[in-house]
């Protein structure tokens, strides 16, 4: 299953009655790291493998799909692209690319990127300061 997993909630339903038998998970779309987790989490109890996919993610979300991918729950190939697949320059650093169909899980801190604040504030259209 694909676009109807919009939650955990619908992915469980869509086991209890028999209609999936691989998920395609898209972060983005379900809400998150923290729900991606929740959701693996019950596919791997269930039996039930998954491949994450993206959709138009800079490359501070694709780094949230590349951690995701990384889980062990993952059975298939992913649906990630390049850090900078969809946009000239990223907010990326370090960016990343596919090499002979794979990525390197980047090695840095959290989700492993660091965002490159100079072209953040270059290509933003507002900015609210909160003290």
């Amino acid at each position: 299953m694909d676009e109807s997993i919009t939650s955990k909630e619908r992915a469980v339903e869509a086991y209890r009655i028999g209609s999936c038998s691989i998920i395609n998970v898209k972060p983005a779309r379900i809400g998150g790291l923290t729900k991606t987790l929740e959701l693996h989490d019950f596919c791997v109890s269930a039996g039930i493998p998954i491949w994450i996919g993206g959709l138009l993610e800079t490359g501070i979300g694709r780094a949230h799909l590349v951690a995701a991918a990384s889980l062990p729950g993952v059975k298939y190939p992913n649906d990630i692209s390049a850090s900078s697949r969809y946009y000239r320059e990223d907010i990326v650093i370090p960016e990343w690319s596919v090499e002979d169909g794979f990525i390197r899980v980047p090695k840095g801190r959290g989700i492993g990127v660091e965002v490159a604040e100079e072209k953040l504030l270059r290509f933003a259209q507002r900015r609210l300061l909160i003290k």
